[in-house]
């Protein structure tokens, strides 16, 4: 299939396709004329990468997972390597959720402080 296919079916755009085969995720076969083909195999590795990516990894914290499918898994978090993107990036979540719940307490402390004195004005 060519690149404005495999977009379609797998839900995003050609630029987005484009920018998955340039960090090394998609690796399409080339016709002679040039052209890139593309497989049902990449249509799934699509659909992973733009999953993945909304869930906030990088691409590059995909290639564990796209390697697990390529290594024939029916599922591509089923690897040791996946399993250990989940865990550092539980770590990040956890990592900002904290600096935001710092961050929120400081303003609830100047929100309170700021009111406090104009009452006292």
């Amino acid at each position: 299939m060519h690149i404005s296919d495999l977009a379609a079916e797998a839900g995003v755009t050609v630029k987005a396709v484009r920018y998955y085969e340039s960090q090394g995720l998609l690796k399409p076969a080339r016709q002679a004329n040039g052209y890139r083909t593309y497989t049902s195999e990449d249509v799934v590795v699509v659909r992973e990468v733009k999953a993945l990516l909304s869930l906030g990894l990088t691409a590059e914290q995909t290639y564990p997972f796209i390697e697990c499918l390529r290594a024939g898994n029916d599922r591509a978090d089923v690897c040791p390597a996946s399993l250990t993107a989940y865990r550092t990036r539980i770590a990040e979540v956890d990592r900002r959720i904290t600096e935001l719940t710092d961050l929120r307490a400081r303003l609830t402390d100047l929100l309170t402080d700021a009111e406090n004195w104009r009452t006292r004005v």
